[in-house]
């Protein structure tokens, strides 16, 4: 079997709102193996870039990380659960072994300092560089690496001066500046165009040969999954309910919900009048339905689903399901 980087063991988190209380992710788990890209799809609301958050404690107030284990394995063999470290200790890890790549570069810069600053500041601040000097040094270097065009000029810039594109490779850069084991993206061509979505995804698949790096790509976008993952876990409601390889997941769908997703989804190979629209919508997560989370919705569903909470079971090596079908 791959050696696991990551182990996520039944994590759970709430957010405690005057409405109620909201069960964001409820008994998450899965392995993440070294050197793969894993995906995380599922469609708005369903708790993806909650659990990318949650495992290095990214989850500020009124949310709660209730339980679980995140095991990270390091390179030298120990391990270490990232959910019992404190807020010094976790910050060691958090941007330099495990680093984060967010939704919205417009948000992720400081609109005050320019991106050379800002990718020197990433290195500094862990240690990776002597000082100031060295680390814009290097900046200029992961510009360079990014593909954005006259780096020396570039690293000058302001995120104003930037395009949307531009603004990703730095942000990309960011994340890749410190040699990070884990790089975390959360849906990294979100507000991009078709054409630099495709550069961006180039040149991640690149910087992860480059940097011999483990990503969890966290995504809605099914093309984005086929062209970049190795194994798919598909989320429903802050449940994994589908885990497998990019092959299996794609070739032979077994949870209703991810033939949903599929059916929806256009493809140029089938004669596919209609897409299809699954129907209903997503439940509220401060009062879940019982059992299954997927019944309500589901064409399958039988008096067990309306009850009871089906547990992942392996149907095929590496193939896993929460369905009571299966």
């Amino acid at each position: 079997m791959p050696e696991p980087v990551l182990e996520v063991r039944d994590l759970t988190v709430h957010f405690y709102t005057y409405a109620g209380i909201v069960k964001a992710i409820e008994g998450v788990s899965f392995d993440v193996y070294r050197g793969e890209t894993f995906a995380l799809v599922g469609e708005t609301g369903c708790g993806k870039s909650v659990t990318s958050r949650a495992l290095t404690q990214l989850i500020e107030s009124p949310g709660r990380i209730v339980r679980g284990k995140v095991i990270y394995h390091r390179e030298d063999g120990s391990t270490v659960d990232l959910l019992k470290l404190s807020e010094e200790e976790i910050r060691e890890i958090r941007g330099k072994e495990i680093a984060y790549i967010f939704q919205d570069p417009h948000a992720s810069l400081d609109p005050l300092y320019t991106v050379g600053y800002q990718i020197a500041e990433a290195m500094v601040v862990h240690r990776t560089v002597k000082d100031w000097k060295e680390g814009f040094r290097r900046a200029v270097d992961i510009l360079r690496r990014v593909l954005i065009p006259d780096p020396e000029n570039r690293v000058k810039n302001y995120p104003h001066e930037l395009s949307g594109g531009m603004k990703q490779r730095v942000v990309i850069g960011i994340g890749v500046s410190n040699d990070p084991k884990i790089l975390i993206a959360d849906e990294p061509t979100t507000a991009l165009d078709v054409t630099v979505q495709a550069q961006i995804l180039d040149l991640m698949n690149k910087l992860k040969k480059e940097y011999n790096t483990t990503v969890i790509l966290i995504t809605h976008n099914m093309g984005v999954v086929a062209e970049m993952a190795d194994r798919v876990a598909v989320m429903y409601a802050g449940k994994i309910v589908e885990i497998g390889s990019v092959d299996q997941i794609f070739k032979n769908p077994l949870h209703p919900y991810t033939k949903g997703l599929l059916r929806a989804v256009p493809n140029p190979l089938a004669k596919i009048e209609r897409l299809e629209a699954i129907p209903g919508t997503v439940p509220n997560l401060i009062t879940p339905p019982k059992g299954c989370r997927f019944h309500p919705r589901c064409p399958y569903a039988t008096e067990i689903c309306r009850k009871e909470v089906p547990k992942l079971k392996e149907i095929e090596p590496g193939h896993f399901v929460a369905c009571h079908l299966y």
